[in-house]
């Protein structure tokens, strides 16, 4: 398994960006697929974004889509979530997770087992 661990989160406003940053120890950190997670209150837990080991797929929830952006950097064992135009809805605790082995896109959070601790992230109207 890989630590996680999340950086990032705050209070934003409606329209505006957001950076969420997830620094991983683990030697074979570049052959995990990693991805975010999120949970409002009230709610479950569900899929925002993915990236594959290589960098080269990335898979989103429809809601985000144009919204934000996975990015990861194998070398600084770092993945991000640059998040634009955020709205009220977007307000969740946001969680990196990580998969080791083949990835084809999975939005079941069953399907990573590695798992950061949480970043919350408040979009105010």
């Amino acid at each position: 398994q890989v630590h996680l661990v999340e950086t990032g989160g705050g209070l934003a406003q409606a329209g505006g960006p957001l950076r969420l940053s997830c620094a991983a120890a683990g030697r074979t950190f570049s052959t995990y697929a990693l991805g975010w997670f999120r949970q409002a209150p009230g709610k479950e837990r569900e899929f925002v974004a993915a990236v594959s080991w290589t960098g080269s797929n990335t898979y989103y929830e429809d809601s985000v889509k144009g919204r934000f952006t996975i990015s990861r950097d194998n070398a600084k064992s770092a993945v991000y979530l640059q998040m634009n135009s955020l709205k009220p809805e977007d307000t969740a605790i946001y969680y990196c997770a990580a998969r080791e082995g083949v990835y084809s896109g999975s939005f079941y959070s069953m399907d990573f087992g590695s798992w950061g601790q949480g970043t919350q992230v408040t979009v105010s109207s």
